[in-house]
């Protein structure tokens, strides 16, 4: 076994034509390499199924003209699958394939794959031998049409081995393009996933990524758009990891930041699993009729079937008196099952109001302890 062969030319050699097809072999599988075992496979630009409204000339029927959108691809050998400008799908080249089956709702996917083709371009003659022959050959795709469930078959693909040149017909490997929804003899609709299976992009592999600006910035989307997630790693003074959305003109508004110093700081609230024995508090002011909220992190589905027990603590307060004789005494301060607040106070002057005895609703302060019991398996 050998490893891949450059080719080496010195002065006075005569060259083939196998000399020259070596040195377009050779670029070849450099770029086959790098995007076979560098990248993952997938659309890396466009090629996305977008739909135009139609009638049907015959019938009058709505239906949709399904076209696929110039882009790039890179199969799993690592091709290149280029389409330079739109591709409006056959509804004949469906029939053939599907037209046999019954009426249903469910979408049919639609594939990509790489293809070779002799050009259109004439022949240029050769000058020694006198022969018309093709020096040229288009890098060209063809689009299939699957059956129901075909979609699977993408995950079945078995990358080649690694010195393994380009695909080259035969070899054929498929790039899913989305799903096309068929209804009375036309297309209705495109979907981009179907039975748990969708539309796959290019990625990268790799265990370092480095960012030239001193800033990496990660998001879900290819543009900038407000209220669009991103996380931003800094490496300036101080350096940070910031996970905020989007505001106008492209700034970041922090939803979490991770200090340099290990100080972690979050705008919402912060929960997750709870192991047995685990103590969550909240506290505040409550007034009469009041539901008592729940430590954050605590449900109350938890506290109905035991997995959680809560502690109340309430203590009346006293308010600020009318008059410097008005007397305040707390008559009732509890809580019930359902966690509402039952709080009643009495009001008494002897000098401004003898005798009248005067009863209204009351405030207190709480504490809720909620105690994960030990009989949860921890969360």
């Amino acid at each position: 076994m050998t490893g891949p062969l450059r080719p080496a030319f010195h002065e006075g050699q005569v060259l083939a034509a196998a000399d020259l097809s070596a040195s377009v072999e050779y670029a070849r599988g450099l770029a086959t390499r790098h995007a076979r075992h560098l990248h993952e496979w997938g659309i890396a630009e466009g090629l996305g199924l977008v739909t135009a409204n139609r009638t049907d000339p015959q019938t009058n029927a709505r239906f949709v003209e399904v076209s696929v959108e110039p882009g790039v691809a890179i199969d799993g050998t690592g091709r290149e699958v280029v389409l330079t400008e739109p591709v409006v799908l056959r509804e004949s080249g469906f029939e053939e394939v599907n037209g046999a089956d019954q009426p249903t709702d469910d979408p049919y996917p639609v594939f990509l794959t790489a293809a070779d083709r002799e050009p259109a371009a004439s022949p240029r003659p050769d000058s020694c031998a006198g022969t018309a022959t093709k020096t040229r050959v288009e890098e060209s795709y063809q689009i299939l049409f699957g059956r129901l469930g075909d979609e699977l078959l993408v995950a079945d693909q078995q990358p080649p081995a690694i010195g393994d040149p380009p695909a080259d017909p035969p070899a054929r490997w498929l790039v899913l393009l989305g799903y096309v929804r068929w209804t009375d003899g036309h297309f209705s609709g495109i979907e981009t996933k179907a039975r748990g299976v969708g539309v796959r992009f290019a990625g990268v592999r790799a265990d370092t990524v480095s960012a030239r600006s001193g800033a990496l910035t990660l998001r879900t989307s290819q543009s900038v758009q407000e209220g669009g997630p991103v996380m931003v790693l800094t490496g300036g003074d101080p350096p940070s990891l910031v996970f905020g959305l989007y505001q106008g003109g492209g700034t970041v508004a922090p939803l979490m930041t991770v200090a340099a110093n290990g100080n972690l700081t979050i705008e919402g609230s912060f929960s997750g699993r709870i192991s047995a024995g685990t103590t969550l508090v909240t506290s505040g002011t409550a007034t009469d009729g009041m539901l008592l909220p729940l430590p954050s992190g605590v449900s109350a589905e938890q506290v109905a079937d035991g997995r959680v027990v809560v502690h109340v603590h309430l203590t009346p307060r006293t308010p600020p008196a009318p008059a410097d004789t008005t007397l305040y005494s707390p008559v009732e301060a509890t809580v019930d099952r359902d966690r509402r607040i039952r709080c009643r106070a009495r009001l008494y002057d002897p000098v401004m109001a003898p005798g009248e005895v005067v009863e209204r609703p009351g405030t207190v302060d709480f504490l809720v302890l909620a105690t994960v019991a030990a009989t949860n398996g921890g969360g």
